[in-house]
């Protein structure tokens, strides 16, 4: 997260006007693309991605390595994404990357988090079983609570999706209008 904030410092001051054009492209035409696929299914990615890949790495013993790997790059992005709005906005910028990315990270982090962290276990334990002397000392268990993690998580990220598809614009155009 630290490295995010030190390099969003080093964006160039010509990157505030770009991104004050899009958010207000965006919010301009939000209407019409905030019930469209395309912005859904690009919502559902965004939504998705960190925590599909969290789940999915607990199926593999190299998620012992890459799973830090990806908690690591979550929190560059985040952070680089956040400190470039404030960077390019001031103290506005602070509710802006909130109205873009409070939402977003209100849900999707703890469902990353809620995945992530058994992942790693049952990830550990087959990279002990793999990398070991061969013999299963216990059996690695995708039992009922692992599935259900899934489900609950993917439940919250598309109730995510879906109000960040219905209030995202909206909020965003408010916060604009103060603003400028």
């Amino acid at each position: 997260m630290i490295l995010g904030q030190v390099l969003a410092g080093r964006v160039p001051a010509e990157t505030g006007a770009e991104l004050n054009r899009y958010l207000e492209d965006y919010v301009r035409v939000g209407g019409q693309t905030g019930r469209s696929a395309a912005a859904a299914l690009s919502a559902v990615v965004i939504y998705f991605r960190y925590p599909l890949l969290a789940f999915l790495l607990g199926f593999a013993s190299i998620g012992v390595v890459l799973l830090p790997c990806v908690t690591v790059a979550y929190g560059f992005f985040l952070s680089f994404s956040v400190c470039c709005f404030t960077a390019a906005f001031g103290a506005d910028g602070v509710l802006l990357a909130l109205a873009v990315f409070g939402l977003r990270c209100a849900v999707t982090v703890p469902c990353y988090f809620l995945l992530a962290v058994p992942s790693w276990g049952t990830s550990a334990a087959l990279a002990a079983v793999s990398f070991g002397s061969g013999r299963r000392c216990a059996p690695v268990i995708y039992g009922r609570s692992c599935w259900l993690r899934l489900g609950l998580s993917a439940a919250a990220l598309l109730a995510g999706v879906c109000a960040d598809l219905l209030l995202a614009p909206a909020l965003l155009g408010m916060i604009l209008e103060r603003i400028l």
